[in-house]
Formats: C-alpha cells, structure tokens, sequence
C-alpha cells in the first residue's frame, strides 16, 4: 500500500498546485519593453500559469513560437518599423553633430511627433479590427482569462482588458500620456519635475516656472498625439462619458519598473507596486574566449559600452574620437559596434556584434559602463554597482541619465559636441574619481536590500489580482478624481504655500 499512498499523496499535490495557477492574457509593448515584459511571462510560465501573448504581424521581436507562451498573431500592423526607427535615429545624430539649422530641428521634432502619432493611429486600428472579429473576440472570452497584463505605454492591452471585462495588471513606467505617475497619482509640478526639464525635486522659481511650461507642453502634445486617436475610440465603443484615461486609471494593480533609488520623491498610490530591478540577475560565466580577454585586463579591470538595440553603430567621426580615446585607456574595452571598425581602434578594444550585458556588468574586473540611458541598463547597472558614462540619445534617456547623475553615479556628454578629449576626461573622471563607485555601490545595496526580490514582489501581486479578481479596481475613480485635481494642486502649491517641498 505505500507505493499507492505515494502515488496518492502526488496526485494530490500536483492537483491542488493547479487550483493556485491561471491563465493570463498578455497585451506587450514590442522593443526593449518586451525584454522586460519577457522576463515577467517567463517567471509565470514557471509558476505554472499559462500565458497567451497577442503580437501582430509585423512583430520585431514577440516571436510567435514559444515554450513560456502561446500566442495570437493579429494580421494587422503595430506601426512599429524598426529599419525606419533606426533610421531616423541616424539622421539625427548627424543632424545634432553637424549643428542642423533651427528649422531642421523644428523638422525633426515634427517628424518624431508625427511619428507616435502614426504609431497611435496602427494601434488603436488594430483594436477595433479585434473588436470587430466576433469569432476572435468570442474565443477570448471563452478562454475564461484571469487577467490582462499589458504595458500601458499602448492602449491595446488597456481597450482589450476592459472590452472582456477582466481586471488589469500593467508592466509600467510610461502611458500613452507620459510618465505614469501623472495619470494615476497627484503631481504637484513645485516638486515634481517633468520628464526632460532636468529639474530636480528642489526647484528655484524661475524653474518652477519653467516646469509648468513644460507641463503644457505635454498637454499640446496629448492633444496632437493621443486624444484625437483614443477619443473617438472609446466614445464609440465605451459610450461618450467614458474619457479614455479613466481605463487606465482603473488598472488594478501599477508594477513601476523604478523606484525611489532611482525616482525623485512624489506622492503614489496604494496600488502601485514598485519592482525596479526585477529583470536584474546574477551575472553567469563568460565564454572562454571573453573570459581570457576579461581576464588580460589585470587590475585595471574592463570598460562595457553598448548603446543598445536601436543604434547598432554611430556616425564614423564619432566612433573614430571614441576608439581613440579607448586606445589611450590601460583598460581593457568592450564595445557592441556594427559599424566601420575605427581606423583609431587600439589593441585593448574588442568590437562585437552582441555581447552579454548583464553577465559583463556583473563581472568583478567591470570598472565602468557606457550606456544610452535606456532603463534595463541603467537597473542593471544599479544592480551590479557599476559607475556610468552616459551618451543619451532620444526619447527617455537624457531624462534617465539626468537622474543618474543627480545621484552622483554619472556622467553625461552631449552626442553632439562629444569628441576625443571631453569622452577621454569624462572615462577617466568616473574610473578614477572613487565617490562614483561608492555611491553607485551604496544604490546597489539600497536596491537590493528589500524583504522581497522584486520579480517576487510582482508575482505576489499579479497571483493576488487573480486570486480576488481585481479587488483594486474601485482605486480607479479615486485616481481619476485626483488626477484632475492635480494641476490645481499644483498651482497652489506654486504660489500659495510652499513649503510643501521643503
């Protein structure tokens, strides 16, 4: 009898760990916020849960086939072109480095503009094409999904979720309207800077003037990009009092891929749950070959530089002033570069086509990382204690990187006007100023110090949503009241008392 007692005493926990898994449909955004959205599908995936990914066709990097998940191709297009991402991305760089007039850049910022606009236009068509397909639609609701998990820097995930009735999980650091602390939490602007002011949370006047400008200028923005593309949407399939925001602001539960290492102070939400760092791992063994170059580095350790996804190489008068100034460094160097090899390029530089980031930034000999800003990096960065050189290039990453260097972990160079000798003192600033490792080395402890890893952390909360499903959701009403309030809060606070930012 005790082989069958054996067997018995299995099945029984085997069944009741299925009662503890559910299914989960997953809305991502493509590009480097699928890398992290990944790491949270394939963490479920291992828990038990089973996952369904919805991609389009024209997908850069949600690959249809999966062992973590199955998925639904949308025969539709994202509006996501990443041959012409890049390629705009060149053109700007050029144009920075050649001192374009004023109105080329006026040009330029039109085009990137115009460009999300587009973006916003592909998706919400996606959306209403799968509202329309009434065998699809009846499918997903018959799959009986226990959530939605979506990043909400698309509305896709968001218009899905709340057409199938299912509560909302959002992987999130931005909306379609900004930063997302200022969709869901009051945001007094005396303290709160916007993201690209290179403002501080202690402000002069005159800067606080000048956050406040900004503010507006993100609401022209919404106004041009967002509303005209999401209005009409949700009036048509929500009903006219719906305001396309309060879908957002009813997400049950916010994971912020950031926290207060790395976020100014501000005030949140009992909703939003903070998981920065939760794609961060320990690194693994190099390949032999990287290794044995690691290792030829002696004490003076490795420099690591990858500008990310977008930008696999730079214009070749840079990429020649930067592998001059690695020539003259006793490091050795690592650079993911595509491009033309530097005719500059000295012998402690090895050029590669991909590396592994996170296994490099963990490695003992690492001494400094030259980095674009994106968010994955600088975490890891974070996570690993390692300083920074930062060459932002678009979008978030000057943002980021201000942030970094307000911490005093960082420093930061204009593409622009970088040449040989401000990279060459900026490098040897930051290898050999010692406050720069030690405080980026304190951040590391304050990010790792936590009663729960954060992938934990999210995990717990996403299996919490599904266990009470939503049981957050009321938060939504609260959160678009307060929202609305926040300009006048913010105001108040700017010429009535002050001191709420002391």
């Amino acid at each position: 009898m005790q082989p069958l007692t054996l067997v018995t005493l299995a099945m029984l926990l085997w069944s009741s760990s299925l009662v503890n898994t559910g299914k989960v449909l997953v809305y991502p955004l493509d590009g480097s916020h699928w890398v992290n959205m990944k790491v949270l599908i394939e963490e479920l995936h291992s828990r038990g849960h089973e996952i369904t990914v919805i991609r389009p066709t024209d997908s850069w990097y949600i690959k249809a086939e999966s062992r973590h998940y199955n998925s639904i191709t949308i025969n539709s297009s994202a509006g996501f072109d990443e041959e012409q991402f890049g390629s705009f991305v060149t053109r700007m760089l050029t144009m920075r480095r050649e001192g374009a007039s004023l109105w080329s850049r006026v040009c330029l910022e039109h085009e990137v503009v115009q460009q999300f606009y587009q973006m916003n236009k592909y998706v919400v068509k996606m959306v209403g094409e799968i509202f329309e397909n009434t065998e699809l639609m009846q499918n997903l609701r018959d799959a009986n999904y226990d959530l939605v998990l979506t990043d909400p820097g698309i509305g896709a995930g968001v218009l899905l979720g709340h057409r199938l009735g299912l509560p909302l999980v959002f992987n999130v650091r931005w909306t379609v309207q900004g930063e997302g602390h200022f969709a869901i939490a009051p945001s007094p602007l005396s303290y709160i800077p916007i993201p690209g002011t290179d403002l501080t949370d202690r402000m002069t006047f005159p800067q606080r003037i000048k956050n406040i400008l900004f503010y507006f200028f993100t609401r022209i923005q919404i106004w041009y990009v967002t509303d005209p593309n999401y209005k009409p949407f949700v009036h048509r399939y929500f009903g006219n009092d719906v305001h396309y925001m309060e879908l957002f602001q009813a997400a049950d539960i916010w994971l912020m891929r950031n926290d207060f290492v790395f976020e100014f102070p501000r005030p949140t939400m009992p909703n939003v749950v903070y998981m920065s760092g939760f794609q961060c791992k320990p690194s693994k063994p190099l390949s032999k070959e990287l290794e044995d170059f690691v290792q030829s580095s002696g004490e003076h350790g490795i420099i690591v530089m990858t500008l990310g996804t977008l930008v696999a190489k730079l214009p070749e008068d840079i990429a020649e002033d930067i592998a001059a100034a690695f020539a003259e460094l006793p490091q050795k160097v690592i650079w993911r570069h595509k491009g033309k090899r530097p005719s500059s390029l000295g012998n402690n530089t090895l050029l590669m086509d991909w590396l592994p980031q996170n296994d490099l930034l963990g490695h003992p000999k690492t001494r400094l990382f030259v980095a674009h800003g994106g968010t994955n990096g600088l975490q890891e960065a974070i996570y690993h204690g390692v300083p920074l050189v930062g060459l932002p290039l678009m979008f978030d990453q000057q943002d980021n990187f201000f942030r970094m260097k307000a911490r005093g972990v960082a420093k930061v160079l204009d593409i622009a006007t970088v040449n040989k000798d401000n990279f060459l003192e900026a490098l040897k600033e930051v290898l050999y100023q010692p406050t720069y490792r030690e405080t980026m080395k304190t951040l590391s402890n304050l990010q790792r110090d936590q009663p729960k890893k954060p992938l934990d952390l999210a995990m717990f909360w996403i299996e919490f949503v599904m266990r009470h499903k939503g049981h957050f959701s009321g938060y939504g009403f609260l959160n678009l009241r307060s929202c609305c309030f926040s300009l006048f809060v913010s105001l108040q606070s700017e010429f009535g008392s002050l001191d709420v930012c002391q």
